[in-house]
């Protein structure tokens, strides 16, 4: 039989929590990667590394935070720990492709093209295996027309997410594309969750003997969310960025000292060595 699905067991607690965190990690791995390509002072690699983790970070928390308010009525849902530990090294380390390209190519079209698709894919592709991480006494089924718009919103919103870190400067400006970034991520998130049906196994009851949601996710969130609580720390304190936007964004070039124009003297004044004009005397 079919299940009844709720992806809202919570109501709006679970979708707030998830959209705060795609935010906080959108908006540390903006700035991570802007720094590198504005400033030429500092470890580029290192900066797109941690850029590329809160990013990973962020788009799986907010992920699994969305999962714990998802629920079968007739059936109980387990966790798979391997596999939803999987999703997180995917979602890091494919982002770390993309943001290493923007990082070092810049935001030409090509390469912002390559990043995007390549970010976009990695993102459904942590989605879908999170999802195959989840088991219960059941079958879940996909619609394929759903399951390609929300590949194509993943798509979107990592191009979208690594032009933004190419291109803006300055603290408001990235806090603006971060919450947008947020929709953008969310709404792939509950749109792959919109293509899901559940057909029960006749029988099924509540009872598992495996993790629930709560009992396991939770803990596994605690690690992530720190992770990007201590990020964001780091970029708060960056003296680049405590130097203020201005000087940031000016902070590759490289500032000589003004030289004074040479004085002409005075046409009323001798020159010195001058035989034929008489030396003023001070009284």
């Amino acid at each position: 039989m079919n299940g009844t699905v709720d992806g809202f067991s919570y109501g709006i607690v679970t979708p707030g929590a998830a959209y705060v965190m795609a935010c906080l990690g959108a908006a540390l791995g903006l700035r991570c990667v802007a720094r590198t390509l504005h400033y030429a002072q500092g470890r580029k690699p290192a900066w797109l590394a941690l850029g590329a983790a809160c990013l990973g970070c962020g788009i799986w928390t907010m992920h699994f935070i969305g999962m714990i308010g998802f629920q079968v009525e007739q059936a109980a849902i387990t966790y798979n720990v391997p596999l939803t530990v999987l999703s997180l090294v995917v979602a890091i380390v494919v982002v770390s492709v993309g943001v290493f390209i923007v990082g070092y190519r810049g935001a030409a079209p090509v390469p912002l093209a390559a990043a995007g698709v390549v970010t976009g894919l990695g993102v459904a592709a942590m989605h879908y295996l999170g999802m195959a991480a989840m088991h219960l006494d059941g079958e879940l089924h996909y619609n394929v027309p759903v399951v390609v718009l929300s590949v194509l919103i993943a798509v979107g919103a990592a191009t979208a997410a690594l032009w933004a870190a190419a291109t803006i400067r300055g603290s408001l400006p990235s806090f603006g594309a971060s919450l947008i970034m947020g929709v953008a991520v969310s709404g792939m998130h509950y749109t792959g969750m919109a293509a899901v049906s559940v057909h029960v196994h006749t029988g099924a009851g509540h009872t598992s003997n495996g993790h629930t949601p709560t009992s396991l996710l939770s803990p596994m969130l605690i690690g992530p969310v720190v992770f990007l609580l201590v990020a964001a720390v780091i970029v708060m304190f960056d003296p680049v960025l405590i130097l203020g936007d201005g000087d940031w964004s000016r902070g590759d070039r490289v500032r000589r000292p003004v030289r004074p124009a040479p004085v002409e003297p005075s046409a009323f004044e001798p020159r010195s060595g001058d035989p034929s004009r008489p030396q003023s005397h001070r009284r």
